[in-house]
């Protein structure tokens, strides 16, 4: 249990001082390059998210609410799992993804929760205040989730003769994330192959023996 915790704590506290910064020494959309100048392909880039991850928008202020009310929900059922899996000392790789889960689900129910009432609003020509005297930009669980990480690697267009895209433009990777979406991301790809990995192994014991062969007498 030490570990899970030492892990959740480390991607929260990573992920909330790189957000803090960003909110109050950025303004929304500014961008500098993330290996200096003339690396075009990866961006420290302030845009806040009102919907899930990765920039995806959801059904507006309802939308908003409902959608931080699920993570909440998520995150405990997150949560149990990860205490069944200490309790019935399963393996490292299983508790170290359900912790990297936990932590960035955690990191953004922080944000969505209470960046609203902390902070007033961000914009193109004013950095964000903590705790301002006249209040912050949205009531509780209506706050934005701060973004920041921007990997164009890949941008260009598509050919004339391919179908539907044709000569339209491409980028790759577009959606711009935090720390905790990494987390997210890297503890459910964990979690799919540790599952795969232990279904393989079961499926091996549990496969019958063939008998010896006999032998015979001449």
């Amino acid at each position: 249990m030490k570990r899970s915790i030492l892990i959740i704590l480390a991607v929260l506290v990573a992920d909330q001082a790189l957000k803090f910064w960003v909110k109050t020494e950025f303004f929304l959309g500014e961008s500098i390059p993330l290996f200096g100048q003339g690396q075009d392909w990866a961006y420290l880039q302030f845009v806040e998210n009102k919907g899930m991850a990765f920039g995806l928008e959801f059904g507006g202020e309802a939308g908003k609410m409902a959608l931080t009310i699920f993570r909440m929900v998520a995150l405990v059922g997150i949560g149990y799992l990860l205490w069944k899996a200490v309790q019935e000392k399963r393996s490292t790789a299983l508790t170290v993804s359900l912790s990297l889960v936990f932590a960035g689900a955690l990191g953004n129910i922080i944000d969505s929760a209470c960046y609203g009432i902390i902070f007033d609003a961000s914009t193109p020509f004013q950095k964000a205040v903590l705790f301002p005297p006249d209040g912050g930009y949205a009531p509780f669980l209506h706050g934005a989730v701060v973004d920041m990480f921007y990997f164009p690697v890949l941008h260009g267009h598509f050919p004339q003769w391919l179908p539907i895209w044709g000569g339209e433009e491409y980028e790759f990777f577009r959606p711009v994330f935090n720390i905790a979406d990494a987390a997210i991301s890297v503890g459910i790809v964990m979690v799919i192959l540790v599952q795969r990995h232990e279904d393989k192994r079961s499926s091996k014991e549990q496969a019958p023996v063939p008998p010896e062969a006999g032998t015979g007498s001449v």
